[in-house]
């Protein structure tokens, strides 16, 4: 399939009740909103579907999963394919009795899932128990054909290592999608919170440019505290925003209310860069044996020896 020269995305930064069921309903009037502001192509936050419920370890939250298709894939795909629009919905997939991921579906313009990534790196954190709900993802690093343009999505955690975003980008994909939810924890925002959320925005911008494709974080916003979770829950920071082949940012939200903001992928902008920046081309492919490994002092005991 040819891409098209440029098309419009948007990002939908949203805030997340206590109702799964009015969370689809929301999502799905911001997705048919955007599409009428002209979006092509239209990204959601990590988990929209629900409160982040990963604050504590409580195993009726499995009830919270779903198929694949499913209930939110399916009120989706009806909206994409009225509206000609491509949707990437993230959810918290059922794949088996007791294995579980946490799953971001690309949804085709005829409503047809064009493809299916799992979140590859799952964090452990204090109130983001990951490790708890999901297996690690198994379907790799790769990049979707659709009608609007060849698309690659990661996932939150996976927003901080350079390997996915470069194998998504080697994919072929001219934007990564990142849904993301992630905030402060209140009793560290004074100390720490700029920076934090400073390091986020810098390690993204980071993978735009050393790739030369657009980057598109996705976040919620509001302040989720789960029942019997012990601290004061997270403030989630919003900001979402885009950024272009070089890092410009070319779209932001703010860090308190729910809003949709929108740019343009420009194919003809990743071809100016890459020419001009060549690092694909650079690359030492025949030297970097050992990515492979945890580190590299990690030896055979013969080897060792």
């Amino acid at each position: 399939m040819e891409s098209p020269r440029k098309f419009k995305v948007g990002l939908i930064q949203m805030s997340a009740k206590a109702d799964p069921r009015k969370n689809l309903e929301r999502a799905v009037a911001r997705v048919e909103a955007a599409a009428r502001a002209g979006a092509q192509v239209i990204c959601l936050p990590e988990l929209f579907r629900s409160q982040y419920f990963c604050q504590r370890e409580d195993p009726a939250f499995f009830d919270l999963a779903e198929t694949v298709p499913g209930p939110s894939t399916e009120a989706l795909a009806k909206v994409a394919r009225e509206r000609g629009v491509v949707v990437v919905a993230p959810v918290f997939e059922r794949r088996a009795p007791g294995l579980y991921h946490n799953s971001a579906v690309t949804i085709d313009a005829d409503g047809s899932i064009a493809g299916l990534y799992r979140k590859m790196h799952i964090p452990d954190d204090p109130a983001y128990y990951e490790k708890f709900y999901f297996a690690p993802g198994d379907l790799g690093f790769c990049a979707f054909d659709t009608r609007h343009g060849r698309i690659g999505t990661l996932i939150c955690w996976d927003q901080w290592y350079p390997e996915g975003a470069r194998l998504t980008a080697l994919a072929g994909a001219s934007v990564l999608f990142y849904p993301t939810a992630i905030g402060w924890h209140p009793d560290e925002k004074k100390q720490y919170g700029a920076a934090q959320r400073d390091a986020w925005r810098t390690v993204q911008r980071g993978h735009a440019i050393a790739n030369g494709v657009y980057v598109a974080a996705v976040n919620r916003v509001g302040h989720e505290k789960s029942a019997s979770a012990t601290g004061k829950g997270i403030e989630f920071w919003g900001s979402s925003f885009i950024a272009d082949p070089f890092g410009v940012t070319i779209a932001k939200a703010s860090s308190a209310r729910e809003e949709t903001i929108y740019g343009d992928i420009d194919l003809a902008r990743i071809e100016e860069v890459r020419r001009n920046w060549p690092f694909l081309r650079d690359r030492r492919i025949d030297a970097y044996g050992g990515i492979e490994r945890r580190h590299l002092d990690d030896k055979t005991w013969e080897e060792k020896s």
